[in-house]
C-alpha cells in the first residue's frame, strides 16, 4: 500500500511541476450560450481549435480534477471514463476506468467512442495522438498551478460542455469562498508557523514555494517554515526539528494515524507541534487537486490552524 501511495503523490507531483502554468488565454467560442444543435469552437491549452457539431453528450476525462470540475459544472452525469483515481464526488467511483492518469487505453477509450476526451498535457502524450488519429476530439487542458489557472480550466471546461454560465458561477462561489476565508485570517496578528508534511520518513518531502500547497497556506494566513525552498522538497529530520514549527499538517493518507505517527517519533518530541499535541491530518485530494475544491482547501486550512476565527 506504500508503494501504491507514493506512485500517487509522485503522479500528483509531475502533473503539477511539469504541466506549467495555464496560458490563461481566453477562451473562444462561437457563441457567449450555444444552443444544443448548433456547431461552435474552442482553443484547448495548445492553442488547437477544437470543433464541436454539438454539445457534447459523452465524455471522457483523464484527470482527477478535470473530472471534479464536470461534475461540479453539472455535466458529471455525461462521463463515461475516467482514471483511477477518480474518487469524487461518489458517483466517480461508478465511471469505467481507461487510465492509470498517466497511461491511456487507447483501445478502451476509441471504442467507447466519446464525443469528447478531456486530456491533459502531462499524460500520455502517444496515446492523446492515438486518439486524434482517431477521429476523437481531444481537448487539451494544462494542469493547473495556482488558483487562476484553475478558473482558466473550469471556464475551459464549461464551454466546451456549452455551459459557460455555470463555469462563471462556480469561479464566482470558490472566490467568494476564498475571500470570506482571507476576510477572517485578515485580523490575524501574528501568522502560526506551520510544517507542511506529505511524505514521510524515510523520505521526508514538503511543499516549499511555487507550489499548489503553498498558494493555499499562504492564502489561509499560515506561514510555512519551508516556503524558503521551491518546489517539493525532501528534507532531513533534523533540519525539520531545528526550525521547530508550532503546528504540523500533514497528508499522507496510506498510514495509519499519520498525525499520531508523527507524534511518536521519538527525535521530534521537543518540537512545540508535538510536545503542544498540534498535529493533524488533512485530506490529501483536497490539498492537492487543482480543481473546483480550492476554496474548501483554503477553508480546511484557516480552520485547521485558527478554530477560533470559524467558532461564531
Amino acid at each position: 500500500m506504500k508503494k501504491s501511495w507514493l506512485n500517487s503523490l509522485l503522479l500528483s507531483i509531475i502533473l503539477v511541476v511539469f504541466a506549467g502554468c495555464s496560458n490563461g488565454e481566453e477562451v473562444t467560442s462561437t457563441k457567449e450560450v450555444k444552443p444544443e444543435n448548433e456547431s461552435y469552437s474552442v482553443t484547448d491549452d495548445r492553442g488547437e481549435e477544437i470543433s464541436f457539431e454539438k454539445v457534447p453528450e459523452t465524455v471522457i476525462s483523464l484527470q482527477p480534477s478535470n473530472t471534479e470540475i464536470l461534475f461540479a459544472i453539472g455535466a458529471g452525469d455525461k462521463l463515461i471514463g475516467a482514471t483511477e483515481y477518480d474518487n469524487y464526488p461518489e458517483e466517480a467511483k461508478e465511471i469505467k476506468r481507461v487510465s492509470d492518469s498517466m497511461t491511456v487505453n487507447a483501445e478502451e477509450v476509441i471504442a467507447l467512442k466519446p464525443e469528447v476526451v478531456i486530456a491533459y498535457t502531462t499524460g500520455d502524450d502517444a496515446g492523446v495522438k492515438q486518439l486524434e488519429e482517431a477521429g476523437l476530439n481531444v481537448f487539451v487542458i494544462q494542469s493547473a498551478q495556482n488558483f487562476e489557472d484553475v478558473y482558466g480550466d473550469i471556464e475551459q471546461i464549461a464551454t466546451v460542455m456549452g455551459v459557460e454560465k455555470k463555469g462563471n458561477e462556480l469561479v464566482d462561489g470558490i472566490k467568494q469562498q476564498i475571500s470570506d476565508v482571507k476576510e477572517k485570517v485578515s485580523t490575524l496578528k501574528e501568522k502560526e508557523q506551520v510544517y507542511f508534511e506529505i511524505s514521510p520518513s524515510p523520505d521526508i518531502y514538503t511543499a516549499g514555494a511555487e507550489t499548489f500547497q503553498q498558494e493555499i497556506l499562504e492564502t489561509a494566513g499560515v506561514e510555512n517554515i519551508f516556503v524558503d525552498q521551491k518546489g517539493w522538497v525532501k528534507v532531513g529530520e533534523e533540519e525539520i526539528i531545528k526550525r521547530n514549527p508550532n503546528m504540523i499538517l500533514t497528508t499522507v493518507g496510506y498510514v495509519d494515524g499519520p498525525a499520531a505517527e508523527i507524534k511518536s517519533r521519538e527525535s521530534w518530541k521537543d518540537v512545540n507541534a508535538v510536545k503542544n499535541g498540534q498535529v493533524y491530518f488533512l485530506d490529501s485530494d483536497i490539498m492537492s487537486r487543482p480543481g473546483p475544491r480550492i476554496g474548501e482547501a483554503v477553508e480546511l486550512t484557516a480552520k485547521t490552524v485558527y478554530p477560533e476565527l470559524f467558532s461564531e
